[in-house]
């Protein structure tokens, strides 16, 4: 099943974005979700992750203290919360599903949603 992205847009910096993925089908709560995001020449990299169930939450050291995933069980949903956002936030966001809560392999990726933060 594929996941659906959404939320992105241009903020400047300071500012706050909540992306939104949608995830039928993933609900289980053996289930994991996450975040991840990729900047322009690099790698993608992991931003923040958590069990449907709600534990094994983790985030990026670049993550911690301004951005919060949370899920919505009722309608599907996972959400990253970005406050305080930087220039070097600024990346194509992705969120992904996976039965491994620590995302060594990936059952299902979404679209992506590109995050703009201008100085």
């Amino acid at each position: 099943v594929q996941l659906q992205a959404s939320g992105g847009g241009l903020v400047q910096a300071g500012g706050s974005l909540r992306l939104s993925c949608a995830a039928p089908g993933y609900t289980d709560r053996g289930y994991s979700m996450a975040w991840f995001r990729r900047a322009p020449g690099k790698e993608r990299e992991f931003v923040a992750s958590q069990k449907w169930s709600g534990g094994y939450t983790r985030y990026s050291d670049s993550a911690k203290g301004r951005f919060t995933i949370s899920r919505d069980i009722a309608n599907n949903r996972v959400y990253l919360q970005m406050n305080s956002l930087k220039p070097e936030d600024t990346a194509v966001y992705y969120c992904a599903a996976s039965s491994d809560p620590f995302f060594r392999t990936v059952r299902s990726w979404g679209q992506g949603t590109q995050v703009t933060v201008s100085s």
